[in-house]
């Protein structure tokens, strides 16, 4: 049964989809694969629990742990091309600093993402960017060096992380909404003062969803 559990874990991976969203989606409580694997409980999956997640995969049974002689094996394959989404890694920062001046909007190399995973945060990839951090007014929660992935998709202001242009300037702050027009950008580090600004000072470019950087 190692070997299910390793391939399951593999399974997960490839398909960038969590533990916690495969036992959902056959009814489990959401840790229940996450113990199956790491602590062997259950000591094996039940047979309606195993065709599930095989005809998900669109692998035999018997990968899961099912008897090989009685292994069913599900006409449909995962994807193998068409299952990611390239996002475009732009040329130009977002301060969390004093501010940097935006260069030119050009990408210079791509993050691949599953195109599944995607679905599963509600995110269009069509309306996805990444960018790097610069500066030190955000941390702990960001530090220069790291990339956070901008969803540009149109939808209602929610308070939250996000980047904007302020004149010239891109900026990665916590903005909040103040009414009659006005926001306030915040900084994760105390150091630096809160910035109030007029909704015809700046422009929400996007709102932050992911991170990525060195530990």
């Amino acid at each position: 049964m190692s070997n299910a559990r390793e391939r399951l874990l593999e399974l997960s991976r490839q398909s960038g989809t969590s533990l916690a969203g495969l036992s959902d989606m056959i009814g489990r409580n959401p840790t229940y694969l996450q113990q199956f694997i790491r602590k062997g409980s259950p000591r094996r999956l039940e047979e309606r629990d195993r065709r599930l997640l095989a005809d998900f995969f669109g692998v035999a049974e018997s990968e899961l742990g099912g008897a090989e002689d009685k292994s069913y094996t599900p006409t449909r394959k995962l994807p193998i091309d068409g299952g990611w989404v390239d996002v475009p890694r732009l040329s130009l920062a977002a301060s969390a600093g004093p501010g940097a001046v935006s260069h030119e909007e050009a990408p210079f190399d791509n993050f691949r993402f599953s195109r599944r995973w995607l679905r599963e945060q509600g995110l269009d990839g069509s309306k996805l960017s990444a960018i790097a951090v610069e500066g030190d007014s955000m941390e702990p929660l960001l530090r220069a060096g790291d990339e956070v992935l901008v969803d540009h998709a149109p939808q209602p202001f929610r308070d939250g992380i996000h980047v904007v242009r302020l004149d010239d300037t891109l900026l990665v702050k916590r903005v909040a909404a103040q009414g009659g027009g006005r926001f306030t950008l915040l900084s994760q580090n105390l150091a630096y003062p809160p910035i109030e600004v007029g909704a015809e000072d700046i422009e929400i470019i996007g709102r932050v969803v992911w991170k990525s950087g060195r530990l």
